[in-house]
């Protein structure tokens, strides 16, 4: 995948930003992200709790692409709408999750996103093979539907909250290992998700042991971008609670030994921090970030 723009080609700077609101359409993003300092940006397409959205305009496409270019804005990844469960076992959920997630490839397209950032699903008490296997069932049948398609499937990394299958790495291998074509797949690695799921990324060691182990079962070039967040909770706690960079349980060593990693040197990490609606606590976390660069 390219880069878009000058800026962020720039050696001095990082791919690093947040997710940006689309408050009044998603033209309005790459300027709200220029006030903060992102480079790169995630955004929802349209409203996230909602099945259907209204479309994107040839005129908001144009002017989104306009914006990137202004601000230097690296528009990186999606994120599909929270009611979308490719896992589900009602029927009818299938059919809605289905309809929304070709809607969410469309519109990612659209705006040239390189990567569709969405949670694998939860089984809701089938279990977790079960749920496994109708993950990859539901994403073949998506790209039977989709051949086309430019976006990168990115599948995010859970905390393992109630039933949510992906806190697991050997589970996003296993749904990996089903689909018909891995190339179209990627991986988000979540910081809070997988130290709630029990990966101690706050220590040197657990650290190392955490990424020798995505890459036997993935391999680590299929990591595309990280959502990088802390955690209000424990480690395994499975308990999904963003905190802001250096103020929970992961502590700032955590993002030191990340941001200093020379494999994810191009990766872009989007912070997904709680904020404010004008969203300045990012400048703060981006700050933070970039204090813990090693020269």
């Amino acid at each position: 995948m390219e880069k878009s723009n000058s800026k962020v080609n720039n050696q001095t700077l990082r791919p690093w930003g947040a997710h940006i609101s689309i408050a009044g359409g998603v033209e309005n993003a790459p300027s709200r992200a220029g006030k903060v300092g992102a480079h790169s940006i995630q955004i929802f397409t349209k409203n996230n709790n909602r099945w259907e959205g209204k479309p994107i305009s040839e005129k908001q496409r144009q002017r989104f692409v306009d914006e990137c270019e202004k601000h230097d804005i690296w528009a990186f990844a999606s994120h599909d709408c929270y009611l979308i469960n490719l896992a589900a076992t009602d029927k009818e959920i299938i059919k809605k999750s289905r309809a929304a997630f070709l809607d969410e490839i469309d519109r990612a397209d659209l705006l040239d996103i390189p990567c569709l950032v969405f949670h694998p699903g939860s089984h809701v008490g089938a279990g977790v093979e079960k749920g496994i296997k109708s993950i990859a069932d539901n994403l073949n049948w998506a790209l039977s539907k989709r051949q086309d398609l430019k976006t990168t499937l990115t599948l995010e990394t859970t905390a393992g909250q109630g039933t949510s299958i992906g806190y697991r790495f050997e589970e996003i291998a296993s749904v990996l290992e089903l689909v018909d074509d891995p190339t179209r797949f990627g991986v988000c690695v979540d910081t809070c998700h997988i130290f709630a799921a029990g990966y101690g990324i706050n220590t040197r060691n657990g650290y190392q042991e955490t990424f020798r182990e995505f890459d036997s079962l993935l391999g680590i070039d299929k990591i595309k971008m990280f959502h990088i967040n802390d955690s209000k909770k424990e480690l395994g706690s499975r308990v999904d609670r963003h905190e802001h960079i250096g103020k929970g349980h992961l502590g700032v060593e955590a993002f030191r030994m990340l941001v200093n990693d020379k494999r994810f040197k191009e990766t872009p990490m989007i912070l997904e921090t709680p904020k404010g609606p004008d969203g300045l606590e990012d400048i703060d976390n981006l700050a933070v970030l970039q204090g813990l660069v090693e020269v």
